[in-house]
Order: C-alpha cells, then structure tokens, then sequence
C-alpha cells in the first residue's frame, strides 16, 4: 500500500511521492484490540450479595432474599467512573457464587429471585441503558466458577449453563468492548446443597476454544481478557502496575513443563513484562481496587485510594502501554459512595487538566534519517497524538534517529509522551530524551518499550525551548506517531 509520509495533508511538505510502508513488525493487534488500546481506561465493578454478606467471594449459599438495594442507580455509577475518565465498565454479571444479576433462564439463583423490583428487575439492562446515555462502553465477566450450581464440575455445566449464560449476555445488551475472564476456578462451594470441593482441569474444562468462538461470533467487536488472552493478558498482580518495560506481545506459558495453559494456569509473573519476540499481541490489562476490597465493606471508607495513588496507577498501567482497570464498589443502597465519588472527580479533572496542552504543539521539528526532507513545521495533526496511526518513519534500513523540537521560547513540562503506531507493530526497544540547557544537551530522560503509549514522568519541572528525542534502538525502522510535553496537574 502506498502512503504519503506522516499520512494526513499537513505532511505533504514532507514527501511529494508516495512510497511503501514500512512492513509490520511481528505480530500487530486485531481491530478489537485497536479499540481496547483507544479506550485505555474502564472500571470493574463489583455489586451483589457480597455486598450484604461483607465477603470477598461468596460460598453460592446465599439467600437472594439479600439483594434489596434501596436506590440502585447504574446511572450514578456509571457517571462517576466517566467523571475520572473512564471510557468503559465491565459489569460483574456473576461472581462465583453464581448469583445472576439478570433474569437469566440456566438457573434460578439470580435477580428475579430478589425483592428488587419485585423480581421483575435486570441489573444488566439498567447498566446497558446507562452506559448508553453516557457515551461509555460496557463490558461483561461472567465468572466461570459457580458455587451455587450443582452441575458444577461436570460436562453438562459448561453446555447447559455457562456457554448459555455467556450467550445471553451477548444477545440482549447490546454491543461489549470486552468479555472478561479470571482464573478463579474449583475449589469448596455449596454446589446445590452438596457442599463439598470439586476440582476441574484448568486448561480443559471450559474447553475455552469453542467458550470463545461464541464471543467471537456473536460479539466480534469485544476483546476476551483472561490470564491465558486470547486477546489480552493478566498483567500477573492486582496492584495495576505494568512493569516498566512492557511489552504487548506475549507468549503464555504452562507452569509445568509439556501441560497446556489455561486460564488460571500461566506464569502469572511473565504477564508483567510480556515477552520481546512473543507470538501474539496481547498487551497487559493491569487491575486494581479503588477499594482495598473488590467489593464493598463499609469498614473501608476510608481507605479509598487519593487522586495522587490513581495519578500513579494511571503513570504506571496506561503510561507503559497497558489499560488500567479500577475495581469499583458501589454501597448496599447500590450507588458509590461520597468518598469514592470525590476522589474519581478529583482524579479525572487532574488528569484532563495534565493533558490539555501539548507543550511542543506549534514547535518545528528537525529530524535525522527520515523518509524525506528533515524539517517539517510541527503542527496539531503530525506527532502531537491526535491521529494515533499516522506517523513518522525512518528509512527501511535506519533503526536509530533523532528529532529536535524547537518550540520558539521556553516552555515548562514534567511528563513526555510517546507513542508508535502499533498497526505497524512494536518496534521501538530504547529512547533518550534531551533538553537544551545552559548551553548544551543534557539528557533528562530514558525509557524501554514504547508501543502503544509511554509517559515519562519527571523528577522536577524542566523549562527548556529545545528539546531532542533520542531513538537509540530498534530492530527495524521508526514509525512513530506521537511525541508530547505536558506539565503534571498538582
């Protein structure tokens, strides 16, 4: 395919022929996962018996009867996640103690049991139609495990209750962004009074390949999250930290030698870094609780996590590549709570606040080894993150470059932002950045792993006109897209 360089108009002064682009680095992520990289941050939320029980897991013995919130709310709850900005939730459809929050048919331990709305209500719909008005995508996990179920442990729970549950949840609320899967899988429950242990083959039993041909099928737009992928991994803790060098390609691996992995059934440590030469893209989603718990226990109001912990989850998850998901609790009255509330605003107004200005925006940009002339006048549409996949790319054989932004007059900043266009795969292994002080260069910056997003966060505010990106690495050719200075919002 030809392109002209840097792709969109103001990058005709570039390059007035066109020519190819650069060939795909390794593997390179699917349409649904381009849109999973978009979306960068959403929340998980955990709502249902737990809540009135004050447990963490449920042993799937509780009586529906529990489930009786006051002022149930999907609006508010939704609207506080997207007040911190985030773009999606993934709604806990059932957690392992099997209970339902729609009015499914594969079992009557779920909502219509309750005294929620009379046993006419459907958590699901009331979060769809939320979601809906607020612009904000929605996702589903629906756990595998389940307490509750006396098929549990045997074939015909995978194909008469949880491949069905699975489907009703694709059919009757609309379009997902993710299907959600953990490793939680055996163990004690109460299995339909039998109350016993039943273990199962963690890499079999689901017989995940055909689990996820439905979602494939019948939601082709989502992503399927699970420790095993396929489409992305388990960052391997529940901190929500990617490690600092992170890769999006991935090979999972078996903990024992010759045995298949499964979901549940990886080396959970591999997932924090990914693998440089792994055989799939499969980028890190890194997950934490807003909470010390997953689910609401009023003893913990006030242990909610401060915007400055958040501002570093967000440095640390989304700023090496991966997206950041925040567990959120709402209450039993079945809203979130004041304190959660206030430190989602606080953190989502820092954060637009941190971004809204690219210092380097207006600069012009003398380049090395490029395709093309060197200078180009650094303008809103090129390198400044709007279009995510045009870029600017190194000759096929030139796998080192430098670009130095003038910006006309000093300008403050403590975080730099870098991205690649990951269509074209990860390419770039090592960076340096540079600023023009008293008289010479002085390195102020390095870093591993571009991909699809890096931010470095500065010890202290640098005020500088000249700035120079070093890209000192890579195995093939450069093609970035996107390079920012901002000043961290405190």
């Amino acid at each position: 395919m030809k392109y002209l360089l840097l792709f969109l108009l103001p990058f005709i002064a570039l390059c007035t022929t066109a020519q190819q682009a650069p060939k795909p680095y390794g593997p390179v992520p699917t349409k649904a996962q381009l849109g999973w990289h978009e979306t960068e941050m959403y929340c998980l939320i955990h709502w249902g018996p737990d809540t009135y029980t004050d447990k963490e897991w449920g042993y799937g013995d509780e009586d529906p009867q529990l489930v009786n919130p006051t002022r149930f709310s999907a609006l508010q709850i939704v609207g506080a996640a997207k007040a911190g900005g985030f773009k999606g939730v993934i709604v806990v459809a059932k957690h392992h103690d099997g209970f339902c929050l729609w009015p499914t048919k594969t079992t009557e331990h779920n909502i219509s049991k309750s005294p929620y709305k009379k046993g006419k209500g459907d958590i699901l719909k009331v979060y769809r139609d939320a979601c809906n008005k607020l612009g904000m995508k929605m996702g589903v996990y629906c756990s595998p495990w389940d307490r509750n179920s006396t098929l549990y442990g045997k074939p015909e729970y995978v194909t008469k209750v949880y491949r069905e549950q699975l489907k009703e949840l694709y059919t009757n609320y609309g379009p997902l962004f993710i299907s959600w899967h953990d490793g939680a899988n055996g163990g004690d429950g109460y299995y339909g009074g039998a109350r016993e242990v039943r273990k199962i083959d963690r890499s079999n039993y689901y017989g995940w390949d055909e689990t996820w041909g439905i979602t494939r099928k019948m939601q082709p737009v989502a992503v399927l999250f699970g420790d095993v992928g396929p489409d992305v991994r388990w960052v391997g803790n529940e901190r929500g930290i990617a490690g600092e060098t992170s890769w999006a390609t991935y090979t999972p691996h078996a903990p024992e030698p010759g045995k298949r992995p499964g979901n549940g059934y990886v080396k959970d440590y591999e997932g924090t870094e990914g693998h440089r030469n792994g055989q799939f893209w499969m980028p890190a989603e890194c997950d934490v609780a807003l909470r010390p718990g997953w689910f609401y226990h009023k003893r913990q109001n006030d242990s909610v996590k401060t915007p400055d912990q958040l501002m570093d989850l967000y440095f640390k998850s989304v700023g090496r590549g991966a997206d950041l998901d925040l567990g959120l609790a709402p209450n039993r009255d079945g809203v979130v709570s004041k304190q959660d509330v206030a430190t989602l605003e606080t953190f989502g107004q820092r954060l637009a606040e941190t971004f809204k200005v690219n210092r380097a925006n207006g600069a012009t940009l003398t380049a090395s080894n490029t395709r093309g002339n060197n200078k180009l006048k650094f303008g809103a549409a090129n390198l400044l993150g709007n279009d995510r996949y045009s870029y600017w790319a190194t000759d096929d054989k030139v796998t080192t470059a430098n670009l130095v932004f003038d910006m006309h007059k000093p300008q403050s900043f403590d975080v730099i932002r870098l991205r690649e266009n990951i269509k074209l795969g990860q390419r770039i292994e090592e960076i340096a950045v540079d600023a023009w002080l008293k008289g010479k260069w002085n390195q102020i910056a390095a870093a591993t792993s571009i991909g699809p997003n890096r931010l470095i966060k500065l010890p202290e505010v640098v005020r500088a006109q000249k700035v120079r990106l070093r890209i000192t690495k890579s195995p093939v050719c450069i093609a970035l897209s996107d390079f920012g200075l901002y000043q961290l919002s405190r």
